[in-house]
This record gives structure tokens, sequence and C-alpha cells, in this order.
């Protein structure tokens, strides 16, 4: 069926938001709409000037014969600050204490559009550092870990504390909790990273960062890099945190259980 322009671009744009960090070849679209190449490109032209204008993201093109067009999402600046001053804005509400001074945040990490919101934050961030997987940690971290995996086009593998009979041989590693200071183990199926893979850690919460350092040393049994380090949110925590290099979206500062009174701010990546 060929299409008219309009209707060109409205799938075309639908198809590159649904396949970001991909090289799509013009000859793809040529077909899909038995348009000329020119014709395409012309429609790529358009697409990719409102993209910018809007500050959805780049859509950059190559030519030759592997050439095509591929979408990279961003966030704008102002955008984010909004998302993430929204956020904070939410996870400030006192009815979030629980005892022993936690916070409450299975809502937030089950709302798709505040997880899809956060993500394109991060991959933002990351889509030139070459990441191409992303290690989390069962089970509150998966949402934000798949929303991100899927913006950056790589695949999630999650590390568990038990063994699972269903993923085949594992490697498993011993690490010190961060906050209880007690021994752990916790594994990754053997078949789930690929060797030498740039790695991406992400995590709900952090905060002294035992459990991402264990991720961090269960990287490197696979002998995998870590590309960075992105948590939705870091607590202040008294004693020095067990990561350095890290960022966060959010940053709860304090929790006062008696006044019932929380402080969050924007975390160091804004």
């Amino acid at each position: 069926m060929k299409f008219r322009r309009s209707g060109r671009l409205v799938d075309m744009t639908q198809y590159l938001l649904q396949h970001p960090h991909q090289l799509v070849p013009l000859t793809f679209f040529s077909d899909r709409y038995q348009s000329a190449k020119s014709s395409i490109s012309e429609d790529i032209g358009i697409v990719k000037e409102t993209f910018e204008a809007k500050q959805l993201g780049k859509v950059e093109t190559s030519a030759g014969a592997t050439g095509g067009v591929r979408f990279i999402p961003m966030t704008g600046e102002a955008e984010a600050f909004r998302q993430v001053d929204a956020l904070c804005e939410r996870l400030e509400d006192p009815g979030r204490i629980l005892p022993g001074g936690y916070l409450y945040m299975m809502d937030i990490i089950g709302d798709p559009k505040v997880m899809n919101e956060m993500a394109r934050i991060l991959a933002s961030h990351y889509r030139n550092t070459g990441v191409d997987a992303i290690m989390t940690m069962a089970t509150k971290g998966i949402p934000l870990a798949y929303a991100v995996a899927h913006l950056l086009n790589v695949p999630v593998s999650i590390v568990r504390h038990e063994q699972r009979i269903t993923e085949g041989s594992i490697v498993s590693i011993n690490y010190v909790s961060g906050s209880k200071k007690q021994i752990q183990t916790m594994s990754l199926a053997r078949r789930s990273l690929k060797a030498g893979a740039h790695v991406l850690i992400i995590d709900d919460f952090m905060k002294a960062g035992g459990t991402i350092r264990g991720m961090m040393d269960l990287a490197e049994e696979f002998n995998a890099s870590v590309a960075g380090v992105a948590v939705l949110t870091e607590a202040v925590h008294e004693e020095e945190k067990l990561v350095s290099d890290y960022i966060s979206l959010t940053k709860l500062s304090a929790v006062d259980v008696k006044e019932r009174k929380i402080t969050v701010e924007r975390g160091n990546l804004l």
C-alpha cells in the first residue's frame, strides 16, 4: 500500500520511537511505504527537525550501503528538572514513612509513566557510553532497568539472592551489606551476561552501596566493565558509601519519624 506523506510521517515517527538506538536502512522505509529514497530522506528530515525542536531526541543519519537512520532518545534539561522535581514532591508525602525510618516507594516503582520518564533521563545521560547490557538486582530495580534497557536497545541481566533451577549454571559471590554489615550471597546466570560486556548497573535505592558494590564485583567475574552506576534514589548515610562513582536522580536527605517529615531533593545528576 502506498502512503501519502502525512501517513508516512505518522508511521515513521511511531516506528522510530518503538525502535530506539537501532539503525534502520532507508530501503526498509522505502519498501514499507513504496516510496522513492529521496522522498524518505525528506520525511526523515521533517521528523529530525521536529524531534530536536521538541527535545525528544536526536535522529542520526548515515550514508552508504550500510547507512540508515537511528533515533537516540533524550530529555531536555528543563523537562528533566520538572520531572525530577515532581518526583521529589511525591516522595515527600509523610504517609510514605514506614517503621524504622524506611520509605514506601512501591507505587512509584510500579508507575510506568514515572519509570519511563526517569529512564529517559538516564538513557539520555548514557547514550554515548557504549553500554551493551543493564544489570540490576531483583526485584525492585527491575522496572527502571527494563525501561532504560528498551531506550538503549540492550538486554537486562537480573542478579538474585537465591538460585533458580530454570536459569541453569550460575556465578555466585559473597558481599557485605553496606547498611547491615552482613555477609550475603548474590548470583547471576552464566548465560545472562556476555563476557566482556560494558555494563550499566541500575538500582531503585542506595543507602550505603553494599548491593551495588556486590554487583560491580560480580560483573568482574564475567570480565565485564562497568559503564556506570545509576540509582533512582540515594539516601544520605552517616558512613562513607561503598560506591563513589555513581549518579542519582533523587536524594533522600532526611526522614524525621517523630515530626512525620521527609526531605527529598534532586540527585547529583541534575
